[in-house]
């Protein structure tokens, strides 16, 4: 039925349900399987807040925090898709919409499935949000799995 399944999480507990489920499908179908994280840019508002506040190069500070995020994240999904027998691509994107990075990378990897959460986090650490899942239902002409 589906062939390549897009799992989209931002490392939130509810993020990790839709990866768990989108892992548990892929197995018996045999599908591949691509886990995308959406990290927004650093704001130029908070920019000049850390140089403000004397942070040296604070765009590199805020890359070396999200590159430590997605080490942790990844190595958490690639111990879950283990446990399922599948092996995965990890991808990360820097993007101001993640609802079009979601979109347009399924699209690029050829994904007949996008399987995400209802919603994520908010505020400073917003990686993927509920108004994301909406743009992305309302968008994608594929089928999409939301997960609660």
């Amino acid at each position: 039925m589906y062939r390549h399944i897009l799992i989209a999480t931002d490392g939130s507990e509810l993020a990790a349900k839709g990866v768990q489920h989108g892992l548990a499908l892929a197995g018996p179908l045999g599908a591949k399987v691509t886990v995308l994280t959406v990290s927004e840019p650093l704001q130029p508002e908070a920019e000049r807040a850390a140089l403000a506040a004397g942070v040296e190069d604070p765009v590199a500070r805020y890359d070396q925090q999200i590159d430590e995020e997605m080490r942790k994240r990844f190595k958490s999904v690639e111990r879950q898709a283990s446990d399922h027998d599948l092996a995965v691509e990890l991808l990360h994107e820097i993007d101001r919409f993640p609802a079009q990075a979601i979109i347009r990378t399924a699209k690029l990897k050829d994904c007949d499935l996008i399987v995400m959460a209802s919603h994520g986090r908010r505020g400073a650490a917003r990686l993927l949000l509920g108004s994301q899942t909406a743009e992305v239902l309302a968008h994608s002409t594929l089928p999409v799995l939301v997960v609660r």
